[in-house]
């Protein structure tokens, strides 16, 4: 079967065929991540359709939107050589009408953490994502672990809407040096990446340990000695449901998640733990 390239509504509705669907929202620029979450969708539907479309709802003002990386002939390799069945890729025109008034409101749990860093992310995150869902019509959605805190908000959403989906959170994908998979690790110099990997170091390092204040402890340490070239804007252990940070005392699943800025590109990654005193 062909692989069909949908540019609007129309052409996505014609392209949608029977069986079940299974939805993969991507930014595009798409990586072994990318075709882990694709994977992982085959196996649980008749058909995939992967969504790339660059938000623009969920950029600040002083984001990288305009030199966000698009790929977007390699990326129809990768969906060819994947098994998609259709790729969805609105210009912002059609995803957006002029007049546009309504959005999703992410809540609390979208101005913590990384929403406190991030003023309105998480709105354009959910606003984006309830209609792919309206478009595609999916059974199920797949979304990675790497964004923790956009996986938890989309549940929250489609469990406080009622929305008839499945949400499947899949693994992060690795490189061989323990850096997360992402689209924006090409912006990182061979210096850059060095440093980066304090991040995933942190998590490592900090998961071996048992009790919440110890993992705090022995993470921050770990960043601390990455020195001034990595700019923390946080390390938090929160509960996975809300993103609210767990005190010394807690007991039970959370999520060691940090963010910085390493020569000018922020770099997110998390890792989930089980806590016991």
């Amino acid at each position: 079967m062909d692989l069909i390239v949908a540019g609007n509504r129309d052409d996505l509705a014609k392209a949608r065929g029977t069986g079940s669907v299974a939805l993969v929202p991507t930014m595009g620029a798409l990586h072994e991540g990318h075709r882990s979450l694709i994977r992982a969708a085959r196996v649980r539907a008749d058909q995939v359709v992967v969504s790339i479309f660059v938000n623009p709802l969920q950029f600040g003002p002083n984001e990288d939107l305009s030199r966000y990386p698009r790929t977007f002939d390699a990326d129809l390799d990768v969906c060819r050589e994947e098994g998609v069945h259709v790729v969805f890729a609105p210009s912002p025109e059609d995803m957006y009408r002029p007049e546009r008034q309504v959005s999703v409101c992410a809540g609390e749990m979208g101005a913590i953490v990384e929403g406190a860093s991030r003023p309105g992310h998480f709105d354009g995150v959910l606003t984006v994502v309830l209609k792919l869902f309206n478009l595609v019509r999916p059974d199920v959605a797949i979304f990675g672990q790497k964004d923790a805190q956009q996986l938890a908000v989309i549940r929250r959403m489609v469990a406080d809407l009622d929305l008839a989906v499945e949400i499947v959170g899949a693994p992060t994908v690795r490189e061989p040096d323990g850096l997360a998979l992402s689209s924006r690790n090409r912006y990182l110099s061979a210096r850059d990446r060095a440093v980066a990997l304090a991040l995933s170091r942190a998590l490592r390092t900090g998961a071996a340990e048992l009790t919440a204040g110890a993992i705090r402890s022995t993470a921050r340490a770990v960043l601390d000695e990455a020195g001034p070239d990595l700019d923390l804007d946080y390390l938090a252990l929160v509960d996975p449901a809300t993103f609210k940070e767990v005190d010394d005392a807690y007991e039970g699943s959370a999520v060691l998640a940090v963010a910085a800025r390493v020569g000018g590109t922020r770099l997110i990654d998390n890792v989930v733990l089980s806590l016991r005193r």
